[in-house]
């Protein structure tokens, strides 16, 4: 099973530029040693030095340009080598198209401030001014003034808020069907997506039965089921059923080529119920883990947001995602006989998330093939099969979602935290989780703000570049909802308790 190439590669270009007044040598020395430092440290395929010697004019700029996108450059980074031209500098930005961001090089040595005084802690502050007056929107870091190493880090954070920006500007997403009733809670606002660069195609499930039907008998069905068998190992324990949902996966597989148009990434959502497993005869939570696992997130209950939101943790974690449940409380037992005195989180930090079946293998602690037990309370059983179960492997997370309101707004969450190694006694796609402060911030964001039941989650902390896609793609930073450390109040939150 080979990850496909549903996510971008990042060049970032960079440009140094230096005010007339400046000498020019310093910029072009700077920008020198910081390229050193970051092919000492990084991937030098990240990053493209302009060799244009330093840009001081429009003209100058206008070289740059040229230059850089001969280059194959999608990103740009802005480096302020000494103070700047900030009509120059911001016009670059404010022309590229694609993520951009800008720091600026830090004084290295008490002797030099006489006669190789940079000035760019003062440049950074006219380009930011400027890029507002422009309405041009740049990655700033934290503290953007650095020496080479610094700002090699910095453009190293950058890689990955770059890549998910330009990725949203060439995303297509794919639905079939409306939503399950009583789902309202994951609506989509469609506006938002445009805003985005998103473009999203709705489609009927009818539509999707019909390329099912016609994929019947499909020549490379043998060849996917083989493929399934050895994904599943011991866990195959409903051969029957692989045929049919390799027979689905093609489906998929087959839509997404011919129906991206001239969008690069794609991604996926479907149902699974009410219809769903009555006229295709299985739940297809096993395929969706494996596309997940393939680099094509696949959300359940036709939720555009929450396979948007799966896409972006890919992007940015390079790495499969899931989605799950924000599900149902730790018994109290448990946490007494597993969690507390051998973990440093109270009752209330843990929960459970999870879905019926539609995390990959990989993410898996133990695996098998089973059937959906809740809907096999109504449903016969072989109609229910294709589900993949397991605890989820310990180790740390990031559970995040980004949301369009009913307002037609944007509005996100991002917390970090951990699954934890305990047995979950439970069923389907599984795990105990564990975020400092989780029940303040499951009342004071989840609920308070509105978010449905579907989270996120990507493997590994990546709160950080997380929060920064967010605000770089729009999200107003009061709409950015985060689990507030103990001592810190909600805004909503009782002061006595």
């Amino acid at each position: 099973m080979n990850r496909m190439n549903n996510t971008p590669e990042v060049k970032i270009g960079i440009v140094a530029v230096s005010r007339d007044c400046f000498p020019a040598p310093l910029s072009k020395n700077r920008r020198e040693a910081l390229v050193k430092a970051y092919e000492s440290k990084y991937d030098k395929n990240d990053i493209y030095e302009c060799p244009i010697t330093i840009i001081e004019s429009e003209i100058d700029m206008v070289n740059a340009l040229e230059d850089i996108k001969k280059a194959g450059c999608n990103a740009l980074c802005v480096y302020l080598g000494n103070f700047g031209p900030e009509i120059s500098e911001t016009l670059l930005a404010k022309h590229f198209d694609g993520p951009k961001m800008f720091c600026a090089a830090a004084e290295e040595t008490q002797s030099g401030l006489l006669d190789n005084r940079g000035d760019a802690y003062c440049g950074m502050l006219n380009a930011s001014y400027n890029l507002a007056l422009r309405n041009t929107h740049a990655y700033i870091p934290e503290y953007p003034v650095g020496d080479a190493e610094d700002c090699a880090d910095m453009i190293h954070d950058f890689l990955p808020i770059a890549k998910a920006a330009y990725a949203l500007q060439n995303l297509k997403i794919i639905s079939f069907g409306p939503r399950p009733m009583n789902f309202l809670a994951c609506n989509a606002p469609i506006k938002q997506l445009y805003n985005l660069g998103v473009e999203i195609e709705e489609n009927s499930e009818l539509d999707l039965f019909e390329s099912f039907k016609n994929h019947e008998g499909d020549s490379r069905i043998p060849e996917v089921v083989e493929d399934m068998k050895k994904d599943l190992g011991d866990g195959n324990k409903i051969p029957e059923v692989l045929p049919k949902l390799a027979q689905y996966e093609l489906t998929l597989k087959d839509w997404v080529e011919k129906h991206r148009g001239y969008r690069k990434y794609v991604t996926l959502t479907t149902k699974c119920w009410p219809a769903f497993q009555t006229q295709f005869g299985f739940v297809p939570c096993y395929v969706n883990s494996r596309l997940a696992a393939q680099g094509i997130p696949v959300s359940c209950e036709v939720d555009i947001y929450g396979t948007l939101s799966e896409f972006i943790g890919e992007v940015v974690s390079d790495d499969a995602v899931t989605l799950l449940d924000i599900n149902n409380s730790v018994p109290k037992d448990m946490y007494a006989e597993s969690i507390k005195g051998k973990f440093d989180y109270k009752h209330t930090d843990t929960f459970m998330g999870f879905h019926c079946g539609n995390t990959c293998t990989s993410k898996l602690a133990f695996h098998e093939m089973k059937y959906q037990k809740i809907m096999a309370s109504t449903l016969p059983r072989e109609v229910t099969n294709g589900t993949i179960e397991g605890d989820i492997i310990p180790g740390d997370i990031t559970f995040y979602r980004l949301q369009g309101t009913a307002e037609g707004g944007l509005r996100a969450y991002i917390a970090e935290g951990e699954v934890l190694p305990v047995a979950t006694k439970s069923f389907g796609s599984i795990g105990v989780f564990a975020i400092k402060e989780m029940g303040r911030f499951y009342r004071h964001v989840l609920i308070e703000k509105n978010f449905p039941h579907h989270g996120a989650v990507a493997f590994g902390k990546h709160g950080k570049a997380l929060y920064e896609v967010f605000k770089y793609i729009g999200v107003n930073v009061d709409e950015i909802g985060y689990n507030q450390p103990e001592g810190v109040r909600y805004p909503t939150e009782n002061p006595w308790g």
